[in-house]
Formats: structure tokens, sequence, C-alpha cells
């Protein structure tokens, strides 16, 4: 059984400033008032532009552009990234996906919970890691004597790791970001929502910087 940290990759190319993306917003937007004579080459009308309709709440120029993300985590996390429905998803199958073949290792996959790290924490990580053992054990025996992968898929554990990318506007993101990134949200899913917010936040000047994450 292989244990892994759960990450993100950023599959959208944004360009080296985030300019590109602000312009391309500024352009489809000035359409509503033919104010398309007051954008700037160096970007400044796009960036003033694209704050103040995020400010007056006219986020709807936002659904124009979108980013693509491949999340790692493990299978509870996964549950909650599709209940956002304005979004399109592309997720690994344990319907078709045997993790007995030699591409996956002959062995599962899972997530390391963060918060079971650190001596104070032993007892709860290796019963969590015997948990995982076990349930790697029954899937492959499941295997082992004709059971399909979609059948032996019913003994593993919600830790299993899975990728899924999500590919949605940048209005939904925000949306996303403000749910995803708060207090209340799973321990788990702030673990890689809150780094890449940040890294966006870095990237794509404007777009989410209004988005404060409480500590």
């Amino acid at each position: 059984m292989r244990i892994e940290r759960a990450g993100y990759t950023i599959l959208s190319n944004i360009s080296e400033d985030g300019m590109n993306e602000l312009k391309a917003i500024e352009r489809i937007a000035r359409v509503c008032y033919k104010s398309e004579g007051r954008i700037t080459e160096d970007g400044e009308s796009a960036k003033k532009l694209v704050k103040k309709l995020i400010d007056l709440g006219h986020e709807a120029m936002l659904e124009h552009s979108s980013l693509s993300i491949l999340f790692k985590c493990d299978r509870g996390v996964s549950h909650e990234l599709v209940r956002h429905r304005l979004v399109a998803f592309a997720q690994e199958s344990t319907r078709y996906c045997n993790y007995s073949k030699d591409k996956f290792g002959n062995e599962i996959t899972v997530i390391s919970p963060f918060f079971y790290q650190g001596q104070e924490k032993k007892n709860e990580f290796e019963s969590w890691k015997k948990s995982c053992e076990e349930a790697e054990k029954q899937y492959l025996y499941l295997l082992a004597i004709g059971s399909t992968s979609q059948e032996a898929r019913s003994v593993l554990p919600n830790s299993l790791k899975t990728e899924i990318v999500m590919t949605a506007n940048y209005r939904e993101w925000r949306h996303f970001f403000k749910l995803r990134t708060a207090k209340a949200a799973h321990p788990q899913m702030r673990e890689i929502t809150i780094p890449l917010l940040k890294d966006l936040q870095s990237k794509l000047p404007i777009i989410f910087d209004d988005i404060e994450v409480e500590q």
C-alpha cells in the first residue's frame, strides 16, 4: 500500500503575469458599455475594470473565462467536490481501474490524513493505516478469486487516492473558494484549497484577491 499527500496541479495555461486573462475579461465586458475605446495596451484599464466588476457584484463577466485544476485527494473529499454543480468533472474510476495491475504497482494508494501526523497522534495514525491495509488485503483477495474491479471496490476505504479534474468559470471558482477555504470546511478540503487559492492569487491578479482565508 502506498501512502501519499494530497495536492493539486493547475492544468490551464496562465499567462506570466495573468494580464492576458484580465484583458480577455475586459474586452468582453466592455461590449456591455460600448467602451472598447478605453482599453489600454498596458493592461491598467483591465485591472481597474475587473476590480470594479467584482466590487459591484457584476460577476457574470467572469463566466467567460475558466480554469481546469487536477486535484489529488481522498474519496471523501472528492464526494464534496462533485457537489459543485456548475463544474465539469473528470474523475479516476474505481469501476475500471484495477489496482492489482502492474501500472498501479499492484497496490492501492491512500491519502494520508495530515491531522494524524506527529508523535502525539501515533496511535490514531497506526489505527488508520491498519484499517487501510486490511481494506487493501480484502480488495486484492476479491480480485484474485474472480471479482471484477467494480465489484471489489466496495471494500475500498474513504482514504483511497483519487484524481479529479474540475473545470469551472472564474465566477464559480470564486464561489468554490469562499465555501471550501472557510473555517467550517473539512480540514482535508482546506489542505488543498487554501494553497491553491494563494497560488492563484499570485498568478491571476484581481480575480481572487478579495477572498480572505479564516485561520
